[in-house]
């Protein structure tokens, strides 16, 4: 397990592909909803992509600067209920629990999450998935740009298939990120799954 605790989040440098974008210069919510306001079919537009924030900023969490709280991990196995974790509680409690899932299942990870303040741009989900201290699995997946809304919002990740087979049962550790093109942080966090023959 020393192992494990030593090994980075960040994404590895070989699975990105070199690109020449760059985002965008931030621009404040204000000085969007401001921009071309004689253009009434723009203004509509903005009202409709922005939703409750062109009437002000919407605050979730007075006492929390941070633009992106990520609220849940949900755990979608196809044909099975969804299985949660809290991500709003203590990290050491999330640490300690543990999903347990049927090898083989096709599944997919659900992020729900406020976005308050400002607009977020490039919001990224990054996994790492590590077997007796053994990296086994990566995965970074781009959950895209949104808005501050009251309302939580989500991001579905495309449909995996976890391994099958007497060697693939066991315990897994994952370290997941959810980050975003400026490399804020919103939340790091650890979680782990057993594979086995059967749901119990």
């Amino acid at each position: 397990m020393a192992e494990e605790e030593n090994v980075d989040i960040e994404p590895v440098p070989d699975e990105d592909e070199p690109t020449n974008y760059r985002p965008p210069p931030e621009k404040t919510l204000d000085e969007m909803i401001a921009k071309d306001t004689e253009d009434e079919s723009l203004r509509k537009y903005k009202e409709t992509l922005l939703g409750g924030s062109v009437a002000g900023a919407v605050v979730i969490d007075p006492g929390n600067p941070s633009r992106v709280l990520v609220r849940k991990l949900v755990l979608v196995p196809e044909g099975q209920p969804e299985m949660y974790l809290n991500l709003s509680e203590d990290m050491d409690k999330i640490k300690d629990a543990t999903f347990t899932i049927k090898e083989g299942i096709s599944y997919k990870i659900r992020i729900d999450f406020h976005v308050q303040r400002e607009i977020v741009t490039g919001l990224k989900y990054v996994q790492r998935t590590f077997r007796k201290g053994i990296l086994v699995d990566k995965m970074t997946h781009m959950v895209g740009s949104y808005a501050p809304k009251e309302e939580v919002q989500s991001y579905t990740t495309p449909t995996e298939d976890a391994p099958s087979g007497l060697i693939a049962r066991g315990h897994y550790t994952v370290k997941s990120l959810f980050t975003d093109d400026d490399g804020n942080q919103h939340l790091k966090w650890e979680w782990s799954f057993n594979i086995k023959k059967e749901w119990e």
